[in-house]
């Protein structure tokens, strides 16, 4: 899977940014999510794959495009056997997000990105559109430190394990009315808060990475993207949790549902049982196969934004792949119109 998409995912992602990174600062953040979806699409259509889309921009009735369920690449073409090989005619699952943090682009903030995972079919978590408690840490604390356990506790392990004082520990929170107990234990525990008010797949994805000064994720955000975490985490070998929130008294936002009841019964009926299971990386990103592929919209933590110069514009990426157990940084300058002769002189 690597050998034959690694590039087309990278092309995917990077598409998405470019066209997101062109709304960057009007306040458009419905614009700049629409332009990424439709780069997204159209890329995703040159390929020579059959691929389902498990996590995207929601059921098909609100989501005329990467609607949960949609069929892309050429090889999902009635007579697809006719030009694509047998490996490329095998189902692979793709959860999408080709603007994380839409009011980050809309707002000129830091952290935006396009990202994708990739994995054969069944092996990625078809999250329902709720919320995910998430704890994310470092590699070296993976299976140490435990969703369940207090902030205060699992601060003292992390401590222990990185070989760090608690006062040196950064802790990304989303700031949000449901974080300030959160955030308070944190603080008093003597770590510091980082706080971000949208995109939290690159402050999980940062875990894994020595380095960036971000040392756990804590708290609960949408759950489809906790998934996506949880590949680019499972392939990094970082630590990856997750147990979805169906209360929205416990959200306290009116974007979940009418009811805990009604939630529990949509989880019912898409075969989750246990409502409150915790699940790890292994469990979201289940497949054999895991690709993880991000670029750039806004500058982050690890990678940089788009940059537009004349006739061009260049990007910065992120692969990561559990079979070559890699993650590569990809710089491309993408030239718009006729190529020109570069001048050395």
């Amino acid at each position: 899977m690597e050998n034959t998409l690694g590039l087309e995912i990278i092309e995917v992602v990077e598409q998405a940014a470019i066209a997101s990174a062109k709304w960057m600062g009007k306040g458009e953040k419905n614009i700049a999510d629409q332009v990424a979806v439709e780069a997204m699409r159209e890329r995703m259509n040159k390929i020579h794959m059959r691929g389902r889309i498990v996590i995207g921009e929601g059921e098909r009735d609100d989501a005329p495009m990467l609607y949960i369920g949609e069929e892309v690449g050429i090889c999902t073409q009635p007579n697809a056997e006719s030009f694509c090989n047998p490996d490329e005619l095998i189902e692979i699952d793709i959860a999408v997000d080709p603007c994380e943090g839409t009011n980050l682009v809309a707002y000129g903030q830091p952290g935006s990105m396009a990202v994708l995972a990739i994995s054969e079919k069944g092996g990625l978590f078809a999250a329902p559109d709720f919320y995910m408690k998430k704890l994310a840490a470092p590699p070296a604390a993976k299976g140490k430190v435990d969703i369940n356990k207090s902030a205060t506790e699992n601060l003292k392990i992390l401590s222990e394990v990185l070989d760090r004082g608690i006062d040196e520990l950064v802790v990304v929170v989303m700031k949000r009315e449901r974080h300030n107990d959160l955030i308070k234990e944190i603080r008093e525990a003597g770590a510091r808060v980082a706080l971000i008010s949208d995109g939290d797949v690159g402050a999980a994805i940062s875990c894994g990475f020595a380095g960036t000064n971000i040392h756990a994720l804590m708290g609960i955000g949408a759950a489809p993207e906790g998934v996506i975490s949880a590949a680019a985490m499972r392939a990094l070998g970082g630590h990856f949790q997750g147990q979805l929130i169906y209360d929205p008294a416990v959200v306290k936002t009116g974007l979940i549902g009418e009811s805990r009841e009604a939630n529990i019964d949509r989880l019912k009926s898409m075969n989750i049982n246990d409502p409150d299971k915790v699940y790890d990386s292994h469990e979201l990103a289940s497949g054999k196969t895991i690709l993880f592929a991000a670029s750039g919209i806004t500058s982050g933590n690890l990678m940089q934004g788009v940059r537009f110069f004349k006739d061009g514009a260049r990007t910065q990426s992120l692969v990561i792949s559990n079979q070559s157990k890699t993650a590569r940084f990809v710089d491309t300058i993408h030239l718009f119109g006729e190529p020109k002769v570069l001048q050395l002189n």
